[in-house]
C-alpha cells in the first residue's frame, strides 16, 4: 500500500455546513482507519480545512476515497489535491 495525503481548504462561509456533515464525515474516516486526519485551523482556531494522510493501492483508488468523504460529496472545499505521500518517519 502507498500512502497519500489530501489537502481541502473549505469554501468561505462554510461553517455551518462542516458542523452539519461533521458526524458523517468523521463517521467514514473512522470506519477507513486512517492513522492521520485532523482540521486545518486559522489563527483563532477555526477549522478552514482538512488534512488526511490515508493508504490506498493507487492513486486512483485515492482519489475516489476521497471523492467519496461525506465533505466532498457535500461540497464543503473550495479547493482539493490528492498527492502520493513519501513517510520519512511513519509508526510501526
Amino acid at each position: 500500500m502507498k500512502k497519500f495525503v489530501f489537502h481541502g481548504l473549505d469554501r468561505p462561509d462554510s461553517t455551518a455546513l462542516r458542523a452539519a456533515t461533521l458526524p458523517a464525515h468523521a463517521d467514514y474516516q473512522h470506519r477507513r482507519g486512517n492513522p492521520v486526519g485532523g482540521p486545518l485551523l486559522d489563527a483563532i482556531g477555526t477549522s478552514r480545512g482538512t488534512l488526511i494522510i490515508f493508504e490506498a493501492p493507487d492513486l486512483a483508488t485515492a482519489q475516489a476515497i476521497i471523492a467519496d468523504d461525506p465533505f466532498v460529496i457535500a461540497g464543503l472545499f473550495a479547493t482539493t489535491s490528492v498527492y502520493e505521500f513519501r513517510a520519512v518517519d511513519w509508526p510501526a
